[in-house]
């Protein structure tokens, strides 16, 4: 069954609303991409110095359809586009939110912070983080540093696999047309 797809957006403008507010770590991202982090067990992970406390990967991936249900919509996906995504990085620099960082949507973590964040553009010569190499240009990455020892121990257990941003986003959907209203009617009537 084929659902409909909608584009997000946020309005830069809107203050306290329409913006990304914090990145989750989660066990399963919506974007199924895990992020890297040290662990010698599982060789998919890039090793990395396990003195660095740092965990990489992609926060959001533009356009890649992100399965979602709601009662407005019902079921369907979701896409970030490549110039959304800008938008969100810029306003969530701009408003300082590196640090808010939460478990699974729903605890505030302390000791965290987003300390390398870019969009890769291959026109600007900016690559897709190794590993990712296939992310359409407009994704968003990033890195954290975990200084909480829980945190890290949870994300050297497997408890926390990727990244999740949190935020109030607008539906980008198309007007109907008169047409479609009054077919719409019409069937109603009938």
């Amino acid at each position: 069954m084929d659902f409909p797809v909608y584009k997000l957006k946020i309005n830069p403008n809107i203050e306290g609303a329409s913006e990304v507010t914090a990145v989750a770590l989660v066990d399963l991202p919506a974007i199924q991409e895990d992020f890297q982090f040290f662990n010698l067990h599982k060789q998919k992970y890039k090793i990395e110095n396990e003195e660095q406390r740092i965990i990489s990967g992609p926060l959001m991936i533009a356009d890649k359809p992100i399965y979602r249900e709601n009662d407005e919509f019902g079921s369907h996906y979701i896409v970030f586009d490549a110039d959304t995504i800008k938008t969100i990085a810029i306003k969530y620099a701009k408003k300082k939110y590196q640090s808010n960082v939460n478990e699974m949507h729903e605890t505030p973590l302390a000791g965290i912070v987003l300390f390398e964040s870019f969009i890769s553009d291959t026109k600007r010569g900016i690559k897709p983080m190794v590993g990712y190499e296939d992310a359409p240009d407009g994704s968003w990455f990033g890195s954290m540093y975990i200084e909480n020892e829980q945190v890290w121990q949870d994300v050297k257990e497997g408890k926390f696999k990727g990244f999740s941003v949190e935020g109030l986003f607008i539906y980008d959907v198309p007007k109907k047309t008169d047409e479609e209203i009054l077919n719409s009617l019409k069937k109603l009537l009938s």
